[in-house]
C-alpha cells in the first residue's frame, strides 16, 4: 500500500505530494495560457491560440446554459480557470507515478514524514509523490469549499433579500431542507470529482499488475480516463455556474 508523504507543521497535517502536484498543475495551466496569448494574430493565429479561443467559447456556452451571458460575463475567467486546472490535474496521474522506498526516517524541510517514523527492522515504506491532485479528497474538497463560499457570497451581495428568502420557499417549514441542500452542494462536488479520478488511478495500478497482458488494457483505460477527466472538469464547471446562477438570479429575473 502506497503511503502519502505526510508531515505535520504546527500540528497541521500537510500532504507534500498534494502540494507538489497542485504547484505542477498551476504551472502547466499558467504556461499553457501564456503561450496561447503570445504573438496574438487575427490573420494567422497559432494552433494554440485557436485552441484557447475554442475553450473560451466553450466556457461561454456553459455559462449561457446556466444564466444570461450578460450576467455571466464576470464568471468567464472563473470558468476558464476551473475547467483548465481540473482537466490538467485529472490527467497528471495517467502517464506515470513516482514512488520512493524508505527503510528509515525521511526528513523534508526539517520534518519527518509520518509513514517513515516507526519502521521496524527490515520494513520499508513506499511513498507516493506523483499522482493526480484531484485523486486527493482534500484537494477536491478545497475546490468545492471555494465554490461554496463564492456562490453564497455572490448570492448575498447580488441577490440581497431574495437570497435569504429562497431558504423559506415555498413554505417556511422547508428551511431545514433548503439549508441541507445548500450544504450538500460542495459535498457532492468534492466526492464526485475525487471518486472518479481516484478510482481511475486505482484501476491503473491493478491493470499494471497483469504484466505484459496489461499493455492493451492500459492503453484502452488511459484513453477512457482522458474522456473521464474531461467530463469531470466539464461537470464541476457547469455545476459551479448553475449554483452561482441559482444564488444570484431570483425568479422574477429568470422569467
Amino acid at each position: 500500500m502506497h503511503e502519502m508523504p505526510l508531515i505535520y507543521v504546527g500540528g497541521i497535517p500537510i500532504d507534500l505530494s498534494a502540494v507538489l502536484m497542485l504547484v505542477i498543475s498551476s504551472v502547466i495551466v499558467f504556461v499553457l495560457v501564456m503561450l496561447s496569448v503570445r504573438n496574438l494574430s487575427v490573420e494567422n493565429p497559432s494552433k494554440l491560440q485557436n485552441f484557447m479561443e475554442w475553450v473560451v467559447e466553450f466556457v461561454q456556452g456553459l455559462i449561457s446554459s446556466a444564466m444570461d451571458l450578460k450576467k455571466g460575463k464576470p464568471y468567464i475567467s472563473l470558468g476558464l480557470t476551473l475547467i483548465l486546472f481540473i482537466f490538467v490535474s485529472n490527467l497528471l496521474g495517467l502517464p506515470f507515478s513516482v514512488i520512493t522506498e524508505a527503510d528509515g526516517p525521511v526528513t523534508v524541510f526539517g520534518h519527518v514524514i509520518e509513514a517513515t517514523k516507526n519502521l521496524a527492522d527490515g520494513a520499508h515504506a513506499e511513498i507516493l509523490w506523483y499522482k493526480s491532485p484531484t485523486a486527493d479528497i482534500n484537494v477536491t474538497a478545497g475546490l468545492a469549499i471555494v465554490v461554496f463560499v463564492l456562490m453564497n457570497y455572490l448570492g448575498i451581495k447580488l441577490n440581497g433579500k431574495h437570497y435569504f428568502k429562497h431558504y423559506i420557499e415555498p413554505f417556511p417549514i422547508f428551511l431545514p431542507l433548503n439549508i441541507i441542500e445548500n450544504l450538500a452542494k460542495p459535498v457532492a462536488l468534492a466526492i464526485r470529482l475525487f471518486a472518479n479520478i481516484f478510482a481511475g488511478e486505482v484501476l491503473i495500478t491493478v491493470i499494471l499488475k497483469l504484466g505484459l497482458f496489461s499493455i492493451p488494457f492500459l492503453a484502452i483505460w488511459q484513453g477512457f480516463s482522458i474522456f473521464v477527466g474531461a467530463l469531470q472538469a466539464f461537470i464541476f464547471t457547469i455545476l459551479t455556474m448553475v449554483y452561482i446562477a441559482q444564488m444570484t438570479i431570483h425568479e422574477e429575473e429568470a422569467h
